[in-house]
């Protein structure tokens, strides 16, 4: 596992806390790989998901850090989502 991919996970659980997630996500960082978001939490992974989100790993820290609202960042074209938009939705409120 990648060190930006480690940090991003560390990261993502920070942020969803206990919530947890109601549906399965994967985030796809260009160049660095992939990560998957359930009701577990996140983890370094590439599986199957009801939506995927691909961003520069750039924007996925500006997004975490909260420098970049998620819904800006797809509606900007830094953000692709590929599935369930209400699931990117949900996720982009436990995140941004």
């Amino acid at each position: 596992m990648s060190d930006v991919i480690e940090a991003a996970v560390t990261a993502l659980n920070e942020k969803l806390g206990s919530a947890g997630f109601d549906a399965v996500a994967k985030f796809v960082l260009e160049g660095a790989g992939s990560i998957m978001v359930d009701s577990d939490g996140a983890r370094a992974g590439d599986e199957d998901a009801d939506v995927t989100l691909t961003a520069s790993t750039d924007t996925f820290e500006a997004m975490l850090s909260g420098d970049l609202n998620p819904t800006a960042a797809f509606m900007a074209g830094k953000l692709a989502v590929d599935g369930d938009m209400g699931a990117a939705m949900r996720l982009g409120g436990l995140i941004g």
